[in-house]
C-alpha cells in the first residue's frame, strides 16, 4: 500500500491550478512511475497527491501555427516513439526516450513528468536542451514559456511557481531548431534501458547545401553537472567549419572545457570525462550521416 494523505483528481487544467493553489504542499502525479516508487520508498510518505492523468487536453503531438512541434506534457515515452511528427522532423527523441526502462514504464511515463523530476540523468533531457526546447507551464496569471535551459534551477529542482498554481503542460521545439537538421543520441549505462545513465549525450547538425560544411551543430550532456548542459565552447569550435574527420575530433576534445562530470559509485569523473569525448564524436559522425553527409 501507499502511505498518502489525500488523492485529488484533476478534471481539466483550470482545475488542476485550483487544486494546486488550494494544496501547495501537494505533489504532482501524471503516469506516476517516479512519484509511487519513490512514495513507496518512504521519500513521499503521507504526501497529497494532485493526479493529471485525466487531462487529456495536454496530451499528443502536433504542429502549431508556427509549425513549432507541440507535445503536451502528459504524452508518454511510447507515443512518442511512435508519433509520425517526431519520426519526420525529429526522431532522435523517439530513440532517446525508448531508452527509459522498459515497456511498462514507457507506456505510462510522460515526457512532462520526465523533465519536472528535475534529475539530470533522464533521458529525454540532453536531446530536448540540444533541440532548443521551449517549456510552457500554465497557471493562475496564464501560460509563461521558459527556454529549457532556463527551466533547470538546480539538481532535482526546476522553475515551477507553486504560488501561481503552475503545471507544466507542453514542450514546444521551434521550427527553427529542427528544420533540415538530424541527431544522434547515445546513452551510456550498465544495463543500456534497464538502467540509470551514467552519461548521455545528444548532438544534432545542419550541413550546408553541399553537405561540405557545418552551418550549426547542438550538443548536450546529461549527468555532465548537475542539470542537463549544453556545451558551447564545442559548438562554437565547430560551427561553419569544414565536415572532416579532424575537425570532428577537435570538436569532441573540445567538450571537455564546459562539462563538469561527478564522481560516483556508477563511475568516476575521469571516466566520464573519457566517454564524453568519444561520445560526442559518434553522435556527430551519426548526425553527419543522418544529413546526407559523409565523413
Amino acid at each position: 500500500m501507499y502511505d498518502m494523505k489525500a488523492l485529488y483528481e484533476a478534471a481539466s487544467v483550470e482545475n488542476a491550478i485550483e487544486l494546486r493553489l488550494a494544496h501547495p504542499q501537494a505533489q504532482i502525479i501524471a503516469g506516476g512511475t517516479d512519484v509511487l516508487v519513490q512514495m513507496r520508498e518512504g521519500k513521499r510518505a503521507g504526501k497529497e497527491l494532485i493526479s493529471i492523468q485525466a487531462l487529456d487536453e495536454i496530451r499528443g503531438i502536433c504542429l502549431d501555427e508556427n509549425e513549432a512541434i507541440r507535445i503536451g506534457s502528459l504524452t508518454t515515452f511510447s507515443h512518442i516513439t511512435r508519433d509520425p511528427i517526431i519520426q519526420k522532423y525529429i526522431n532522435v527523441l523517439g530513440e532517446a526516450v525508448d531508452m527509459v526502462g522498459g515497456p511498462q514504464i514507457r507506456n505510462a511515463g510522460t515526457i512532462g513528468g520526465n523533465t519536472c523530476n528535475g534529475v539530470t540523468s533522464a533521458d529525454s533531457a540532453s536531446t530536448l536542451h540540444a533541440w532548443e526546447a521551449i517549456i510552457e507551464l500554465t497557471g493562475k496569471n496564464g501560460r509563461r514559456y521558459l527556454p529549457i535551459k532556463d527551466f533547470y534551477i538546480k539538481a532535482g529542482t526546476v522553475d515551477i511557481n507553486v504560488a501561481d498554481g503552475e503545471i507544466q503542460t507542453a514542450i514546444i521545439i521551434p521550427k527553427e531548431s529542427y528544420d533540415r537538421t538530424a541527431g544522434f543520441y547515445i546513452k551510456y549505462a550498465m544495463r543500456n534501458a534497464m538502467d540509470i545513465a551514467t552519461t548521455g549525450c545528444s548532438v544534432n547538425c545542419r550541413l550546408s547545401a553541399d553537405k561540405k560544411t557545418f552551418e550549426r551543430v547542438r550538443i548536450a550532456y546529461g549527468v555532465a553537472g548537475p542539470v542537463p548542459m549544453r556545451v558551447p565552447s564545442a559548438e562554437a569550435a565547430i560551427n561553419g567549419k569544414a565536415v572532416t574527420m579532424e575537425n570532428i575530433e577537435a570538436f569532441s576534445r573540445t567538450v571537455l572545457e564546459d562539462i563538469h562530470p561527478r564522481d560516483s559509485w556508477r563511475a568516476s569523473k575521469a571516466f566520464r570525462q573519457h566517454i564524453a569525448v568519444e561520445m560526442a564524436k559518434r553522435c556527430l559522425i551519426e548526425s553527419v550521416k543522418r544529413c546526407g553527409g559523409d565523413v
